[in-house]
């Protein structure tokens, strides 16, 4: 990989049935909107100043930082507007290639778990550690890229071995403390991932949280990168997705996922992916029968 550099894409789904390693330098904003996405991210910034946004939780993230996305977590990187350009590179893993590679004794989505106790997406490691993980992540590029004997397996070996270096340097790290959070907008975001499945409107929680609608808005907004509104919608989908993923009739998933009307459900998800509840499902059993 080195110093080659990517054209950046807004899209969010892979392409390749394992991993996918990236390296986009940018001279100009090209933030994407609060999104999220089937499969595992890590996140090494090399250059620029980004506060990145995972669910309600805001993380000011500098030069050598890590960032870990799973695939439930909404999340937006928020670029600052300066000269210097923003670089960074982005490898994604797919969730069942990932599982597979995990062992009975190791699990390398270990550090991806937002369950555990003091999880934090941001791994903050020394400049020699995240030099290392620089050359780790820019050697699995140029592996992936290559056709030549072995270069599979070789790239393989190399996933792995990033993968426990990082679960490794996340068990033993201090958790940074370079994170934003928002009272109100922590229970309220705590209530719709309890209650998606249940009627949820603005002013059912401005309400139950003795807040006025304007200033839930507004608070909202400036720590999630996004409307309420917006967020139940997606976090519904979310939800939505991996249900149809995992043999859920779409029917089924439009009920627990709060939609009630199955139309209003359709519209949603097809405007969000492009694609209907029926075919994403159909496709999701296709490969894995296939």
């Amino acid at each position: 990989m080195g110093e080659q550099y990517q054209d950046f894409t807004s899209r969010q789904h892979m392409i390749a049935p394992d991993f996918e390693v990236y390296r986009y330098r940018s001279a100009y904003l090209n933030e994407v909107a609060l999104h999220h996405h089937d499969f595992y991210e890590v996140y090494l910034l090399l250059r620029g100043r980004v506060a990145y946004t995972v669910e309600n939780r805001i993380y000011q993230v500098r030069p050598g930082d890590i960032m870990l996305i799973s695939p439930l977590e909404l999340h937006q990187a928020r670029i600052s507007t300066d000269a210097e350009p923003y670089e960074r590179i982005v490898l994604w893993v797919d969730r069942n290639y990932l599982e597979r590679l995990s062992s009975p004794r190791t699990s390398l989505t270990h550090c991806f778990d937002s369950a555990l106790p003091g999880h934090s997406n941001l791994l903050r490691p020394s400049p020699q550690v995240s030099g290392d993980f620089r050359r780790r992540m820019e050697m699995l590029g140029e592996l992936h890229g290559q056709q030549g004997y072995g270069s599979d397996l070789l790239a393989k070996c190399c996933l792995v071995e990033l993968l426990v270096a990082l679960n490794r340097t996340v068990a033993a790290a201090a958790q940074p403390a370079d994170c934003t959070c928002d009272r109100v907008v922590d229970q309220v975001v705590e209530y719709i991932n309890d209650h998606y499945s249940e009627p949820l409107t603005l002013d059912d929680l401005s309400e139950r949280f003795f807040i006025s609608k304007y200033h839930l808005l507004r608070k909202f907004d400036r720590q999630v990168g996004t409307t309420v509104h917006r967020y139940i919608l997606q976090k519904r989908l979310l939800i939505a997705k991996q249900l149809l993923g995992s043999g859920v009739a779409p029917s089924e998933a439009c009920q627990h996922c709060g939609f009630g009307d199955y139309a209003n459900f359709y519209r949603a998800f097809r405007a969000e992916y492009g694609i209907t509840p029926r075919q994403y499902a159909q496709a999701q059993k296709a490969g894995q029968t296939g």
